[in-house]
Formats: C-alpha cells, sequence, structure tokens
C-alpha cells in the first residue's frame, strides 16, 4: 500500500478525497514535525515512533574497499504494538 492507497481508503470514510488526503497529510505531519522535537509518538494498540541514536563506526566503500569513517546519527525508528503485531501472525 502506497499513500494514494492509503488516501483511497481513508477517503471511504470521509466525505471527499480531498479531506482524505489532507488527513493523511495532517497525520504524517504531525508525526514528523515530534520526531523532529526528538519526541516519542504512541499510538496505542499501533506502535511507537521514536528516534534513535547510532554511534560513529567504521564501515568500506564497497567500490573501493577502502575503509571509511561513519559518523554518528540519528535515525527514525518504529516499534509495532502488542495489538499490531497479533494481527499479522
Amino acid at each position: 500500500m502506497n499513500k494514494a492507497d492509503l488516501v483511497e481508503y481513508v477517503s471511504k470514510y470521509t466525505n471527499t478525497k480531498k479531506e482524505a488526503a489532507t488527513a493523511v497529510d495532517a497525520v504524517f505531519d504531525g508525526i514528523s514535525k515530534a520526531l523532529k522535537k526528538k519526541d516519542e509518538v504512541r499510538i496505542i494498540g499501533f506502535g511507537t515512533f521514536k528516534v534513535k541514536s547510532r554511534k560513529a563506526r567504521m564501515g568500506r566503500n564497497p567500490q573501493t574497499g577502502a575503509k571509511i569513517k561513519i559518523p554518528a546519527r540519528r535515525v527514525p525508528a518504529f516499534a509495532a504494538g502488542a495489538e499490531l503485531k497479533n494481527m499479522v501472525r
């Protein structure tokens, strides 16, 4: 399912596809802004979006084989909730 499919699905519960697209965009925007502020987004029964820190490490350039230093950085992460895990079993 991609974003267009999700908007199509949500439009079944709204009056128009435009309203559905606005709702989907608002949810994604809210999650993105919260993660940018390093906040967690917990949706009970679905899961938790959060920001994780990765340590700096040594890597390898696959083309040349040369060692390179990969800097520390923050990455978004998602942990599925118990209800979602049980649903996909």
